[in-house]
C-alpha cells in the first residue's frame, strides 16, 4: 500500500490545460482518482499550487460526491477563493457538505467581499452560525455588508481600506501603511476622513509617494471625487467605472461615513455576470440558471417561455386558418409563408438584442429615442427592399408566377419593417411598464413578426389573385 501511494505522489505531473485553454481530461482523471483514493498527498500535489481560478475549474469538472471530499483533503492548505469561481449551486453543495467550523476558517482567511459572496447564499441560520465562530470586528463587518440589498454595491465591496485624517503629513500616512499589519493586499488610494468617518476626499497612491514627507494629506486631496452609495445597483456602480475609467472607488452610506471600496476586479465580475444574463434572458432562461443546476430545476424555469412562445404560436396559427381557402388554391403559399415569417423574425430579432442592450447601457435614453426609431425602420425597410428583390425574383421563378414574385416582394418589405419597429418599440414599452424587457420582449416581438408576416402576404396573395 506504502508503495502504490508513493507512485501515486512520484507520478508524472500532468499538464492542466491544452492548446485551447481547456481542461485536460488525464489531468481531471488524475485527481479523480486520487480524491477516490483519499490519496491527500497526490491530491495536494496535483492541485496545491494552482491559481484558485484553476482550482475551481477542477472542482466543477468532478463528480458532485468528489467535490467537498477534495475540499476536506485539502485541509487547511485549501483557498476558500476557489470557491468563488465555481457556480452558485457547486458552491452551495459543497458547503452544505462542510461542517460550519471548517467553513469559518476558510473564510476568515478571504478578503471581505470574497467573504460575503460564500456566505450570500447560505440560509440565514448558517451564516448565523458561521459568523458566530469569526472575531468580532470580522463578524460586524461581514453581517453588514451581509444586511445590504442582493446586487447593491455594499455586498460588492470590501470592507478593508487605508483612511487617514487630513492633518496627517505624507510622512504619517507612510509609516502607518508600514507599521500596520492589517492592510488590504493591494491599493491605489488613500482615502481621507474626519473624526466621524466622513469621506472628504482621496489621494491616489502614486501621488502620495512622490510628494515629499512634510506636506500635509490636505493638500494632496482630489477634488474629483467619484463615490458610491452601499444601496445603489451593483450595475450603476459598474457603469460608473466604465465611464470614467475608474480603478476603485469609495463607498459610503446615507451619512457619507466611508464603509468599503470597490475595486475594478470586483465590477469585472459584475459586467460579466450582468451581460450573461441579459444574454440568457434573450433566450428565455432565467440569469441565474447554471450548467449544474438539476434537470428538474431547469425544466421548470425553462417552462414559462415555452409557454409564453406557444401561445404566440397559437395566434400564428389562428391567422392562417383564416386564409385557408387561399392556401389550398394555391399552394405556393403555403411553401413560401414561412420565408416570410422567419425573415421578419429575425429583423425583429436583431433590432430587439441591439435596443436592449442600448437600454440596459444607457445609451438609448428620451434624448435620442425618435432618432433611434426612425433609423431602425429605415435600416427595416431597405433590408426589406433588398430582399423583396432577391426573393420575388426566386419566387416568380420557382412557380413561373410572375405577380407571386411582386407580391412576395410587397410582403417582404412589410414584413421586415414591422419587424424594426416592432423591435425597438416593444421593450421601449415594457421598460415604461417597469417590466425587464431582456426577459419579456422575445415573445412580443415573435408574434409581431409572425402575424405581420402571415397577415401581410396571405393578405395580399388574397386580394391580388382574387382567391376569397
Amino acid at each position: 500500500m506504502l508503495e502504490e501511494k508513493d507512485m501515486t505522489v512520484t507520478r508524472p505531473p500532468v499538464e492542466l490545460r491544452g492548446e485551447d485553454g481547456a481542461l485536460r481530461e488525464d489531468f481531471v482523471h488524475s485527481v479523480r482518482e486520487a480524491v477516490e483514493a483519499s490519496d491527500t498527498p497526490a491530491v495536494k500535489a496535483l492541485v496545491g499550487d494552482l491559481h484558485e481560478s484553476d482550482v475551481g475549474a477542477v472542482i466543477e469538472a468532478l463528480d458532485p460526491e468528489l467535490r467537498s471530499r477534495l475540499v476536506e483533503l485539502m485541509g487547511r492548505d485549501f483557498d476558500f477563493t476557489a470557491l468563488i469561481e465555481v457556480d452558485d449551486t457547486v458552491r452551495e453543495e459543497i458547503l452544505e457538505e462542510l461542517p460550519a467550523e471548517a467553513v469559518a476558517e476558510g473564510v476568515r482567511e478571504l478578503d471581505s467581499d470574497d467573504a460575503v459572496a460564500i456566505l450570500e447564499d447560505l440560509p440565514k441560520a448558517e451564516q448565523a452560525e458561521i459568523l458566530e465562530q469569526l472575531p468580532a470586528l470580522e463578524r460586524v463587518a461581514l453581517a453588514r455588508s451581509l444586511d445590504y440589498p442582493e446586487y447593491s454595491a455594499g455586498r460588492r465591496m470590501q470592507t478593508e481600506f487605508i483612511a487617514v485624517e487630513p492633518q496627517w503629513t505624507v510622512g504619517q500616512a507612510i509609516d502607518y501603511m508600514r507599521e500596520t499589519p492589517d492592510l488590504p493586499d493591494r491599493f491605489w488610494e488613500l482615502y481621507v476622513v474626519d473624526a466621524g468617518r466622513k469621506l472628504k476626499g482621496v489621494v491616489a497612491l502614486d501621488r502620495l509617494l512622490r510628494t515629499k514627507r512634510p506636506v500635509p494629506i490636505a493638500g494632496l486631496i482630489e477634488e474629483d471625487l467619484r463615490t458610491v452609495r452601499a444601496t445603489d445597483d451593483q450595475e450603476e456602480a459598474a457603469r460608473m467605472f466604465e465611464r470614467y475609467d475608474l480603478v476603485s472607488a469609495p463607498v459610503v452610506d446615507d451619512g457619507d461615513r466611508l464603509v468599503g471600496v470597490l475595486t475594478f476586479d470586483d465590477i469585472v465580475d459584475v459586467i460579466e455576470e450582468e451581460a450573461e444574463e441579459d444574454i440568457k434572458a434573450l433566450g428565455g432562461v432565467r440569469g441565474e440558471e447554471e450548467l449544474s443546476d438539476s434537470v428538474w430545476y431547469t425544466t421548470k424555469s425553462r417552462f414559462p417561455w415555452l409557454f409564453a412562445n406557444l401561445l404566440t404560436a397559437l395566434l400564428s396559427s389562428w391567422v392562417i386558418s383564416n386564409f385557408e381557402g387561399s392556401i389550398a388554391k394555391m399552394v405556393a403559399l403555403a411553401v413560401l409563408m414561412p420565408i416570410v415569417a422567419s425573415m421578419g423574425g429575425n429583423a425583429g430579432t436583431q433590432t430587439m438584442t441591439v435596443t436592449v442592450r442600448a437600454l440596459a447601457t444607457r445609451e438609448l435614453s428620451s434624448a435620442n429615442t425618435l432618432r433611434i426609431i426612425r433609423r431602425e425602420v429605415l435600416v427595416g425597410a431597405l433590408n426589406g427592399l433588398a430582399f423583396a428583390i432577391i426573393m420575388g425574383a426566386v419566387a416568380a421563378f420557382w412557380f413561373d408566377v410572375n405577380d407571386l414574385g411582386l407580391v412576395m416582394g410587397l410582403a417582404m418589405v412589410t414584413v421586415l419593417a414591422a419587424g424594426a419597429l416592432g423591435g425597438i418599440l416593444i421593450p421601449l414599452l415594457l421598460t415604461r411598464l417597469g417590466v425587464d424587457p431582456a426577459v419579456s420582449s422575445g415573445p412580443f416581438v415573435t408574434t409581431v413578426t409572425d402575424v405581420v408576416g402571415f397577415l401581410s402576404f396571405l393578405g395580399i396573395a388574397t386580394l391580388w389573385f382574387g382567391l376569397k
